[in-house]
């Protein structure tokens, strides 16, 4: 993945309530952005629509769906937004049935499986409210190992995580973080956030950044502060 630029690195969240709320972002950002996730709001005002027309506009989109069922409705679900064109989908990596469904459901196609490990928003708190006593480095480890087995072709874990996520996954499985922050940024509702630079010097393939960018006075220079710093990330990773 050495030879993705910095800005095809960069996925912008839209997660805004509506279409056209979407599209007039992406028309600010233009060609300062060349990568779009679409998360659960938006699908549920549209958004698969929205995906096929940027794909066929020639940006990239990440369906954020975060899906989880029985195999049969993965399977299918998964085959379905292969026909959107998008790059990437979303599968919780909690058990192989899950994610080896969604894994059938992309073949023939070239649309990409990530597992999700442990949403950014959680903590040890917040697990153990589930019942999981593994602290959250623990448990995005060992998902993003069954997610691998699986046969995934990446994992979203948070820039905490990302160095050891890539010695559990190797170098050729993409790892996704959201969470991002530039220095000084709040967290927000994050609970385990990293600056771009240092999510890409400890092996994240890909960023999501939503609100630093779409709420920003000006979203594309907003956006190329986030390039350059993953440039910046980039220059520091030791090579391979």
């Amino acid at each position: 993945m050495a030879s993705i630029g910095a800005r095809d690195r960069l996925i912008v969240a839209l997660d805004v309530p509506t279409i056209e709320a979407a599209r007039a972002l992406v028309g600010k950002l233009g060609a300062a952005v060349a990568f779009y996730k679409i998360g659960l709001e938006l699908v549920m005002s549209g958004g698969l629509d929205l995906a096929r027309e940027l794909t066929r506009g020639g940006k990239q989109v990440f369906l954020d769906m975060k899906l989880l069922d029985i195999e049969n409705t993965v399977e299918r679900a998964t085959r379905n937004a292969a026909a959107t064109g998008a790059t990437f989908l979303t599968v919780h990596a909690q058990d192989a049935k899950t994610l080896r469904a969604a894994v059938a459901g992309k073949a023939g196609s070239t649309l990409e499986i990530l597992g999700v490990t442990v949403l950014t928003n959680l903590d040890a708190s917040d697990l153990q409210q589930q019942g999981i006593g593994a602290s959250p480095a623990d448990l995005v480890a060992a998902r993003a190992r069954l997610a691998r087995e699986a046969g995934c072709d990446g994992v979203v874990a948070s820039g905490q995580e990302a160095a050891r996520v890539r010695a559990v996954v190797g170098p050729h499985l993409a790892i996704v973080t959201p969470g991002i922050r530039l220095p000084g940024d709040t967290a927000g509702d994050q609970a385990r956030v990293a600056t771009p630079e240092q999510a890409i010097a400890a092996g994240a393939d890909y960023l999501v950044v939503g609100r630093p960018v779409t709420a920003a006075d000006d979203p594309a220079r907003a956006a190329e502060l986030f390039v350059r710093a993953i440039e910046a990330g980039l220059a520091k990773r030791t090579p391979a």
